[in-house]
């Protein structure tokens, strides 16, 4: 079930991560590969290997309709992985089931080395499909076209989600902008952002140059005559209360 609309997660597990022993990766490719795409990340999560905690993060992901999820980490054999198996409780019927194609790859790769231990790795969610591993055939999986798994090594994950990427979602539907600096701080301007739609994407960043401050606005959404009419109205109510806008710029 390709999402149209879709509001992109990662979520990075990894209690080395969170402990210095190891620098995250994840973040700023997840990031560059979904800008351009002309997408950006609704929310990212590091984690530590804890079962609860990223049981309750699934659930969060989960809970929202468009959601789309890319989870770096855990798929393994050791009893620190712990993705497929939290992968079924929030995604599937909660149970994991021997993935035939899986078997035979990891057999295929290692012959006898694949027991006890790896052949562990292909006991998936149910209705789990493959992805393909490019460095050491391993794979990943994915259900409903929308929550994939792969690896936490960056040189195995990162082929994966650009394959999935390319396969699933490749470019955004259409995003119309304008964006302004305006003279002033973000709390001069509170009263008139409180009344923007919920369809137009907002954002203000504020800055300082000295004494000064300046407050970058940007306001997106998929109508080009509704973000046309909302940026002119905040530049109108801007220009009201006496603030000095300059670098307009609308795409």
């Amino acid at each position: 079930m390709k999402i149209k609309e879709p509001n992109f997660y990662s979520v990075i597990i990894g209690t080395e991560i969170l402990n210095g022993r190891r620098k995250d990766a994840h973040f700023e490719f997840i990031n560059r590969e979904l800008l351009e795409r002309g997408f950006e990340q609704k929310a990212s999560f590091t984690v530590k290997d804890d079962r609860k905690l990223i049981l309750d993060t699934f659930n969060l992901i989960k809970q929202d309709e468009n959601s789309v999820l890319f989870s770096f980490g855990g798929i393994g054999a050791t009893p620190d992985d712990l993705t497929r198996e939290l992968s079924a409780k929030a995604f599937s019927d909660g149970e994991l089931v021997l993935n035939q194609e899986a078997k035979e790859i990891i057999e295929d790769r290692l012959g006898e080395r694949a027991y006890p231990h790896p052949i562990k790795m292909a006991y998936l969610p149910k209705g789990a499909k493959l992805i393909d591993n490019p460095v050491n055939k391993m794979p990943g999986f994915y259900l409903e076209e929308r929550f994939f798994f792969v690896p936490g090594f960056p040189e195995m994950a990162h082929p994966m989600v650009r394959d999935i990427l390319d396969r699933f979602y490749p470019k955004a539907s259409t995003k119309y902008s304008c964006s302004f600096m305006v003279e002033g701080s973000e709390s001069q301007m509170i009263d008139i952002m409180e009344l923007l739609p919920d369809s137009i994407e907002f954002s203000s960043l504020p800055m300082m140059d000295g004494d000064r401050r300046f407050t970058e606005i940007r306001l997106a959404g998929s109508d080009r005559d509704e973000v046309k009419k909302w940026c002119e109205f905040f530049l109108a109510e801007v220009e009201k209360i006496g603030l000095r806008v300059f670098d307009l710029k609308t795409v």
